[in-house]
């Protein structure tokens, strides 16, 4: 992960795709990560780059976004509004639009997050701890796992653990509702800024998949996160506070079912030095 966050894996199929069609300016709305990568990958491919960021974005992630080269444009209010911003330009001046949530080609690159744990693992494990703001990781890991087993590679779907922030989780609450659809709600400040999507474009796949599968949604308690962070720290994993957040979610996740989750992944996809702020 070249920039230090799983949107890596994705920007780097993505971009790929943006080369073979000879696109030379591509435009992407981001919470910082998936900025950080298009502009990284952007930077090696020789095409230039625009990011807009919302307000509050770590400014280690806009450094990095403006070290690659790119032009980062902090938009005030929500992330919500900061990819409206930026659909406008697209509408606007027919710029290519190097989105992580709306192009198929960036889940091409997510899926490879399954791939490489069944490679080093030779198995997957029964529970997947996974965020969920866009969903950009989440419906790699699902799209990854029903090739495996459509492959006949694994005989079972393992149980994912989709966690929201306690500040933002349109998500949770629709499938509390069982609703096929997913409201907008209010964001209230988090730390977890990489999952703070009030109103994520794929609610519908998501849910669908929700329904299809044995997923459980579960917050991330906001005032735990930074002891978690901590707590990972000392097991020499230093990450930023979206990731602290899944092993917030897990720990919340166990007290919740009355005992430890087993055999669980618990996705650690981004460096701490990146969210200090």
């Amino acid at each position: 992960m070249s920039t230090l966050s799983f949107k890596d894996c994705g920007a780097a199929v993505l971009i790929s795709h943006c080369k073979s069609l000879g696109v030379d300016s591509v435009v992407q709305d981001s919470s910082g990560n998936a900025g950080n990568s298009v502009a990284a990958y952007c930077a090696k491919a020789g095409i230039q780059c625009e990011i807009f960021v919302p307000e509050g974005t770590s400014p280690k992630k806009i450094n990095m976004i403006e070290a690659h080269g790119a032009k980062a444009n902090v938009i005030k209010g929500s992330r919500d509004h900061c990819a409206d911003v930026c659909r406008a330009k697209v509408e606007n001046e027919g710029v290519y639009y190097a989105n992580h949530v709306y192009n198929p080609f960036f889940y091409e690159g997510t899926k490879t997050y399954i791939y490489e744990t069944f490679e080093q693992l030779g198995r997957i494990p029964k529970h997947i701890v996974v965020p969920v703001g866009n969903g950009t990781l989440f419906i790699g890991v699902i799209k990854g796992l029903e090739h495996l087993l459509e492959s006949g590679v694994i005989d079972e779907m393992p149980t994912i653990i989709a966690l929201q922030s306690e500040y933002c989780d349109p998500l949770l609450q629709a499938v509390k509702k069982g609703q096929k659809f997913a409201e907008q709600v209010e964001i209230k400040p988090t730390i977890a800024e990489g999952i703070a999507i009030g109103q994520p474009m794929r609610a519908s796949e998501i849910l669908a998949y929700a329904e299809k599968y044995t997923i459980r949604f579960v917050h991330a308690p906001e005032d735990k996160i930074l002891a978690a962070r901590n707590a990972l720290a000392k097991k020499g994993i230093y990450c930023e506070h979206t990731t602290a957040a899944n092993y917030a979610a897990y720990l919340h996740y166990c007290e919740l079912y009355g005992a430890a989750v087993e055999d669980c992944l618990i996705t650690m996809c981004g460096a701490g030095l990146k969210s200090e702020h």
